[in-house]
């Protein structure tokens, strides 16, 4: 198991992203909510050497500015089986959709569970490519983001549909 990071500049910020074997097991935001465990990302490395990495990179710039709507990139995830329910049902939110955390709770069968689909939510280790910044609060209040709101709501403009951003008052 070959577990190596890179930080990459993005228009997000700097992104500390983790790679295993061929592939990726973390986005990290500077100062995110759940970093991963000390020594478990393994040795840094220069993107330019890894063509994992690069791709990851490459990928997100073209998401970044409107090129890409969907990833192709091989994830694993190392959270508890609730998690990955959770994990799995983001995977599915449509670029341009948004959820609420009870709606995700209301899909794994009980709607009483929102506030623990909010911290497996909150778990989730690869930012933007598992797409979390798609779930909201109840009433569609922006909530919580490892990345912080502003950076939240970016990723939200940038997915909005063209007809509906048109028609907004600034």
């Amino acid at each position: 198991m070959n577990v190596r990071h890179a930080i990459i500049t993005t228009s997000l910020g700097e992104l500390t992203v983790v790679a295993q074997g061929d592939a990726i097991a973390g986005v990290y935001f500077p100062h995110h909510w759940h970093p991963p465990v000390a020594g478990s990302i393994g040795e840094l490395v220069d993107e330019a050497d890894d063509p994992v990495i690069a791709d990851v990179h490459r990928q997100l710039d073209e998401f970044l500015t409107g090129e890409r709507a969907a990833f192709d990139l091989e994830t694993v995830t190392h959270g508890n089986v609730f998690e990955e329910r959770v994990w799995a049902l983001l995977n599915e939110i449509p670029y341009g959709e948004t959820t609420t955390y009870g709606e995700l709770a209301a899909q794994l069968g009980d709607p009483s569970l929102a506030r623990k689909v909010g911290q497996a939510v909150g778990h989730n280790p690869i930012s933007v490519i598992v797409p979390c910044h798609r779930v909201l609060g109840k009433d569609g209040k922006l909530t919580g983001y490892a990345g912080g709101l502003a950076r939240k709501q970016a990723l939200l403009d940038l997915e909005e549909p063209a007809d509906v951003s048109a028609g907004k008052l600034f």
